[in-house]
């Protein structure tokens, strides 16, 4: 089991909801942009790209609600811990959140992934 220190798994949490408010605002801008375009084009075509974007859209939502709600539960973990004894605390060490890291990681690079795919598709309906 991979230990780290508490105040720098701390600092990395504020990151990770950080990074995940980011992201959830940039799903929200790529909705408005999508419902503009949507609102010029009724081409079929056009419509099936939609459809796949809105679930796209969707999932990535639900995922970094997912992801938010792990980290809060890690934060929760990390202040009990140091309740248990707040002597020394910044040189004290808790099991590594190895899953949360992963996850905003992963969120990311999926993230921006469909960033690029849906930036293609506004510039060729646009």
């Amino acid at each position: 089991m991979e230990k780290g220190k508490i105040y720098d798994q701390h600092a990395e949490n504020k990151e990770f909801l950080s990074k995940i408010d980011f992201f959830k605002q940039k799903v929200q801008i790529l909705q408005n942009r999508l419902d503009e375009v949507t609102s010029k084009n009724n081409n079929k075509d056009f419509l099936l790209e939609v459809e796949h974007f809105q679930n796209q859209l969707i999932i990535q939502r639900n995922n970094l609600d997912e992801i938010r709600h792990r980290v809060v539960l890690d934060e929760d973990r990390l202040v009990k811990e140091i309740a248990k004894n707040e002597v020394a605390v910044e040189h004290r060490s808790a099991e590594f959140h190895t899953k949360e890291k992963e996850d905003v990681s992963s969120i990311e690079k999926t993230f921006n992934e469909l960033n690029h795919e849906m930036n293609l598709f506004f510039t060729k309906w646009m």
